[in-house]
């Protein structure tokens, strides 16, 4: 998401930073192609309009005119620009309510929302330990019934059954009764959506909304459709008392006009980003990092809190521990590596949030491919016990068995062996603390993996 626009930004703003003094004329320039990247990541004219006219008035401040670097002083205030646009700081759901909470969703069709009811429930029942139960009153596409169904049972999500001889008013009125019956802490409503926003529609979702009164009603909406999405999100906005918004398939090839416009259309703050087709790529929004990853800055402290959630400190410090008594680093400990990235979505996850990555050449980026992730760890399952504890043992007709068995050409088998080779050296650096030692080692196992 934002590719386009952050290398359109970037470039406009380097040109700026490399600027003696601030002018009327290189701002003007330089808002012009501003406005242009804008329009070209599908954002609203209004959202436009509003954000130059702010930026225009901010450079041209004293602030700006007097600072010893006033390109860097004109980047920090197109960031400071893009974080109010978005809504200057995340909101959180509101659960203070007598259990259940209820949460409404609400949306068109094909925006993703009956995965989003789902990722909402595990991102709750993760970080806010609450007990979730889940219903679809979606009576006119029974396949979303069970599909609810099947990603509640995968997630150990409690499931309010419903057919379709049932009014939605009753099926929710009843799943909320027998959540307040089992204690649960929240309870989520998927609703049904339409092709476009029709009064049937309307009426239906009012009726549901006047029914439960829920605490949060989240407007689900599908961020490549950019402008469109604001609009729609209106629509929505004038018919119900929204409370936010959740943004799906951020990690497609979107424009980010959704992100830039939907705050100041609707007035309603962006709550969620969906990044992904897994249950857990679900993220709150935060305009201040989204801005710095528009920009070309990375989300380092996103990538800090994936980590902490993600990663298995257990098994990371039992790893730890292993190499600090001189134990070898062995291929079982490299596949458990590698399912720890891709547990945190992958290696394209993860550059997408560091610093100056719209600086690496695209051929590059497309070098890092999470299908190659999992791969890599179909090789390891192939190995047996011994070969992955005693990976010199691997030669000749092992390395040929090992790639019949999962399916790959010895080529790849070879790959995967340089490159555990190289994560070994870097192992044996990190024991005798040699930080120099460990940074040269990594850096080689990049330039592996690209190999």
């Amino acid at each position: 998401m934002f590719d386009n626009l952050t290398d359109r930004l970037s470039s406009t703003l380097k040109k700026l930073k490399g600027q003696g003094r601030l002018t009327e004329d290189n701002i003007r320039e330089s808002l012009r192609d501003v406005r242009m990247a804008l329009l070209e990541a599908d954002v609203a004219l209004p959202v436009v309009t509003d954000f130059i006219a702010r930026v225009k008035e901010g450079a041209l401040g004293q602030d700006v005119q007097l600072s010893l670097s006033p390109g860097q002083a004109m980047i920090k205030l197109v960031q400071s620009e893009l974080v109010k646009v978005m809504g200057e700081a995340n909101e959180s759901l509101n659960l203070k309510a007598v259990p259940p909470a209820i949460i409404l969703m609400a949306g068109l069709q094909g925006a993703g929302k009956t995965t989003t009811v789902a990722k909402l429930g595990r991102w709750l029942q993760e970080n806010q330990k609450k007990k979730v139960g889940v219903v679809s009153a979606d009576i006119y596409r029974p396949a979303a019934i069970k599909q609810l169904q099947t990603l509640a049972n995968d997630l150990s999500l409690d499931f309010f059954d419903s057919d379709l001889t049932q009014q939605p008013v009753d099926i929710a009125k009843n799943a909320v009764e027998a959540a307040r019956k089992k204690f649960l802490d929240v309870i989520i409503i998927d609703t049904a959506g339409r092709l476009h926003v029709d009064d049937e529609m309307m009426a239906e979702i009012k009726a549901l909304h006047a029914a439960v009164n829920p605490i949060e009603t989240l407007f689900v909406v599908d961020s490549m459709t950019g402008q469109d999405a604001a609009n729609t999100a209106k629509a929505f906005n004038d018919a119900l008392p929204l409370t936010g918004i959740i943004l799906t398939k951020a990690d497609g090839d979107a424009r980010g006009g959704a992100a830039l416009s939907i705050r100041h259309i609707t007035g309603k703050p962006i709550k969620f980003i969906g990044v992904g087709e897994k249950t857990n790529a679900l993220e709150p929004f935060h305009p201040d990092r989204l801005a710095s990853r528009i920009l070309g800055m990375g989300d380092v402290l996103s990538l800090i809190e994936e980590i902490e959630q993600k990663v298995d400190k257990e098994k990371a410090e039992k790893l730890a521990r292993k190499i600090q008594k001189g134990k070898s680093f062995d291929l079982d400990d490299f596949r458990e590596q590698l399912l720890q990235m891709q547990n945190m979505g992958g290696m394209s996850s993860m550059l997408d949030k560091l610093p100056g990555i719209n600086s690496v050449p695209q051929a590059m980026k497309d070098q890092v491919n999470d299908k190659m992730l999992a791969r890599q760890i179909a090789v390891i399952g192939s190995m047996t016990r011994q070969e992955r504890r005693y990976p010199d043992l691997i030669k000749g007709n092992r390395k040929k068995r090992i790639a019949t068995g999962c399916g790959q050409e010895l080529q790849d088998v070879n790959r995967i062996l340089k490159q555990f080779m190289m994560m070994q050296k870097m192992m044996k650096k990190l024991k005798t603390g040699n930080m120099a030692n460990m940074i040269r080692g990594i850096k080689n196992n990049v330039r592996g993996m690209r190999r």
